[in-house]
């Protein structure tokens, strides 16, 4: 017996103890049931011990089909991901695949990947999301040609881009004394915890953004908020301020606030491993996040 006979004697087993009745299995499977019978026996033979009991009262689970049941299904699921991961290696065979860090917002994900995909959308282009460790590690293994991650981080052997700046905005709680402030200073910020990404994302880039905090003269908490959902739920729950790089973010009970100065900007560049994507390509994606 063949493994791919194995896999398709397991599924008859499993469907069988499933209905436990072979005429509805058989019904189930699209086939009539002699075939489905056979099959379990020959299961049974390669294995060599009885899985089902058959009688008048029905179909039912020996106590080793009891055992191996639930490994059967494992069996079968696993074949079936692995199925699934070779059609999507297929169907993305020649994309271009791009990682973002979550602190860049829908709008400049769809930028990215818009300008990515050139003239007329003749590139096929799979972004994902992940922290910039995660990124750099993607990269490297080749399994992103490219990826915008925080800079500072360390970024080994990669090529990289220019530091990128991207502006953000605080966001504040609507009740806050800043959300209506004509000037608004980070020192008001004082007392309010700071929802953002966990150190873990970026050790150096978090250790610079804590500096740049003390530097304001605040000394606040900081919330993990691993997304800007989970960021804007936190604000909006009066519970801490954050940062958003979407000034037209609308949410209940946020208000999106102005500071002066470009010190809390997010830092980026783009990595790749040699040769990497074009450089038309490099190019329209560090464009994009101006735009």
């Amino acid at each position: 017996m063949t493994t791919v006979d194995l896999l398709r004697h397991l599924r008859l087993f499993v469907t069988v103890a499933e209905e436990a009745h072979f005429g509805r299995a058989a019904d189930r499977l699209g086939m009539t049931q002699p075939p489905v019978s056979q099959g379990v026996q020959r299961l049974e033979q390669r294995l060599g011990v009885v899985l089902l009991s058959r009688g008048a009262g029905g179909v039912h689970l020996t106590p080793a089909g009891t055992e191996l049941l639930p490994r059967a299904r494992a069996l079968l699921e696993d074949a079936q991901r692995f199925s699934d991961d070779a059609e999507r290696h297929r169907e993305n065979r020649g994309a271009l695949r791009i990682g973002v860090v979550p602190q860049l917002c829908d709008r400049q994900v769809a930028a990215i990947v818009a300008a990515a995909r050139g003239s007329g959308g003749s590139r096929v282009v799979i972004a994902s999301t992940a922290p910039t460790g995660e990124l750099v590690d993607a990269v490297t293994a080749g399994q992103l040609d490219c990826a915008l991650v925080h800079h500072p981080a360390l970024i080994t052997a990669l090529d990289c881009g220019e530091v990128l700046k991207v502006p953000r905005w605080f966001l504040v709680p609507e009740d806050h004394p800043s959300a209506t402030a004509a000037a608004p200073a980070v020192r008001s910020l004082r007392g309010l915890p700071i929802a953002t990404v966990p150190r873990s994302h970026g050790t150096a880039a978090f250790d610079l953004f804590v500096d740049t905090v003390h530097a304001k003269g605040l000394d606040p908490e900081f919330l993990p908020a691993p997304t800007e959902r989970d960021t804007v739920a936190a604000v909006a729950a009066g519970r801490a301020a954050g940062l958003t790089t979407d000034p037209r973010l609308d949410a209940p009970g946020v208000a999106v606030v102005t500071m002066p100065g470009d010190d809390f900007a997010l830092r980026l560049r783009l990595v790749w491993r040699a040769p990497g994507p074009p450089s038309d390509v490099r190019d329209a994606v560090e464009s994009a996040l101006g735009s």
